[in-house]
């Protein structure tokens, strides 16, 4: 007669040699028949065993150790340690073993429980640290089971059009403050453009920008987190609906009946033609076609549908090439006297935790000559500045003339012509010197450019001294005054014409001009060029409609249906053109 237990040993053999894959309806059956049978621990046991295998209990699995075959509770013996089982730790954290365990666990007996192997017919000793063991199993498996489903969540939260959408905002307003706020400057500055006295719009002050670091906006952590977090929203999106839609217009997908066909949103048919035919004119207007006995299908404009993962590529390398811009780079300000020199690492400063200098920091900059192009009315028209570099050995390297939109670039370091001024008048006093009287610039409203020097005569020592004022807009010419302050004349550098001013003859020889350059290291560059350059392509290349083409041949009728994702109009036009150019059959009639 075949017992419960042999019956369960069956089934049991069958999920161990595979032939029956373990599930919840395979255990409930098995502790079931257990159960009903008399037995206690080893129904038991195969809870923490579905558990240990990652096969979730339900409320059958739990009711069938709670009842015996009569439907009636089953109440566990109390009276003896004896058959019971000693758990400790995170047993007692599993609520549905403990649920089922709870009756038969004693928190203070070290007795461990004696009972036969599910693989073995030979006692084992089943200490309360292996039970732990297995609940542990069990722990780690749901875990793993928790954390498989928690990166699509997050692709899915991150993919959402709407927080994409929001984030490109926040970024683009953050540019647009950028732009608004002086960048760089000093605090003092800030404390004087934002005070706390007079914020602005009742509520922006001075703490605002150097709190968040809205003065070096591009390099903040907040705009550089919304730049991470917009770059995960396309990167996500790309592979949970960009790919995919890809993956699916590649496959070749024919459609096999009429019916199916004629739900297209263009759906026609040819009486009396062959689809092989069709085949032929669909490929001579570029369409890939592909036939399988009575069905075809046709598709072109593929790459439209590459185009938005290139347009999400695009998008991806100007954030890299502007976040590494932000934080990779240097940049530096100088104003050097013609004639004078000066080292690139002495000028440059790091912008971001990113910027490493390079062996061309060493390099040294000559100013050989700084000079003006003017317009007929008198105004500078342009700026020039010959400049020469030399290496470590003093060997140069490399010269050019710059001037404002024509930089010199070298070693990755680009050199901007952005100003200019006089640094100082070479006079001959009384046929002595030459001397050099530092110019220095005087304030005036608008942009206009003044700058003066002071020639002292008489006793210097004196707190009235007095002397001759001399001012110059440019390089052009010179404007000088006596001691009284009384116009006297002008003089244009190099004409050595001597000027006499209460006795003293003064001879203008040079103004020396000062080039204002730029200096800057930008390695994000190549990368947002790279990255503008594909975004253009490739947003064109997104206007390429992808149109498909199913058809069947239904006796000698061809039954053609299609749709394009774009060219709503265009499509069908182009349709009905290429249908028009199908050869029709002849038709054979025979005579009895």
């Amino acid at each position: 007669m075949e017992t419960p237990t042999r019956r369960w040993r069956c089934l049991r053999n069958l999920v161990v040699l595979g032939a029956c894959p373990p599930n919840v309806r395979s255990y409930n059956a098995m502790i079931s028949g257990l159960w009903n049978s008399g037995e206690r621990m080893k129904p038991l046991m195969m809870v923490l065993d579905m558990v240990n295998k990652g096969v979730d209990p339900d409320e059958i699995t739990y009711n069938a150790t709670r009842s015996d075959s009569n439907g009636s509770v089953v109440a566990p013996h109390n009276s003896s340690t004896t058959g019971k089982i000693v758990l400790t730790g995170k047993a007692h954290e599993q609520s549905f073993v403990n649920g089922v365990l709870k009756p038969y666990i004693d928190l203070s007996s070290p007795i461990p429980f004696t009972l036969h192997s599910f693989n073995s017919s030979s006692p084992t000793h089943l200490q309360h640290e292996d039970v732990e063991t297995l609940v542990e199993k069990s722990d780690s498996v749901q875990l793993l089971k928790l954390l498989k489903k928690v990166p699509k969540r997050v692709l899915g939260v991150l993919s959402n059009l709407s927080l994409a959408i929001g984030e490109m905002g926040s970024v683009a307003a953050l540019m647009a403050l950028g732009t608004v706020i002086e960048q760089g400057e000093t605090p003092d500055f800030y404390f004087e453009k934002y005070p706390e006295e007079n914020p602005v719009f009742g509520f922006f002050t001075w703490r605002w920008v150097l709190g968040l670091g809205f003065d070096h906006m591009f390099s903040s952590p907040i705009f550089l987190g919304l730049l991470v977090l917009l770059a995960a929203s396309l990167m996500a999106c790309t592979y949970m609906t960009q790919i995919p839609l890809v993956k699916v217009a590649r496959r070749w997908n024919y459609l096999n009946t009429s019916e199916s066909i004629r739900k297209q949103e263009f759906n026609d048919s040819l009486p009396r033609a062959s689809v092989r035919d069709l085949g032929v004119i669909l490929m001579g207007a570029g369409y890939e076609v592909f036939l399988k006995g009575p069905s075809l299908y046709a598709f072109k404009g593929l790459a439209g549908r590459f185009a938005p993962i290139g347009v999400h590529l695009a998008m991806l390398l100007i954030m890299a090439g502007g976040t590494l811009s932000a934080t990779g780079s240097f940049r530096g300000s100088v104003t050097v006297p013609q004639g004078l020199n000066f080292v690139m690492g002495d000028v440059l400063n790091p912008i971001g935790f990113l910027s490493t200098p390079t062996q061309d920091f060493n390099t040294e900059v000559h100013v050989n000559r700084f000079y003006m192009d003017y317009y007929d009315s008198g105004e500078v028209s342009q700026f020039h500045t010959d400049l020469s570099l030399f290496d470590l050995n003093g060997k140069e390297v490399t010269r050019k003339t710059i001037s404002v939109n024509d930089p010199l670039r070298y070693g990755g370091i680009t050199i901007y012509q952005t100003d200019w001024s006089i640094s100082a008048l070479q006079i001959l006093r009384d046929d002595e010197g030459p001397f050099n009287l530092p110019m220095a610039p005087l304030k005036l409203s608008g942009d206009k450019k003044l700058f003066g020097t002071f020639l002292p005569v008489g006793n210097t020592d004196s707190p009235t001294v007095k002397g001759i004022s001399m001012l110059a807009r440019d390089l052009q010419s010179i404007v000088l005054y006596d001691q009284e302050g009384k116009f006297v004349g002008i003089r244009r550098p190099n004409s050595k014409l001597p000027i006499d001013i209460n006795g003293m003859k003064i001879i203008i020889l040079d103004a020396i001009g000062s080039t204002g350059l730029d200096l800057k290291t930008d390695p994000g560059v190549p990368i947002v060029y790279a990255g503008f350059g594909s975004l253009m392509l490739t947003t064109c290349i997104s206007f390429l409609s992808h149109s498909q083409v199913w058809a069947l041949q239904d006796g000698t009728t061809v039954v053609v249906g299609g749709k394009s994702n774009r060219a709503k109009i265009e499509f069908p036009e182009e349709m009905n053109r290429l249908l028009d150019r199908v050869p029709e059959l002849a038709q054979i009639s025979q005579t009895k």
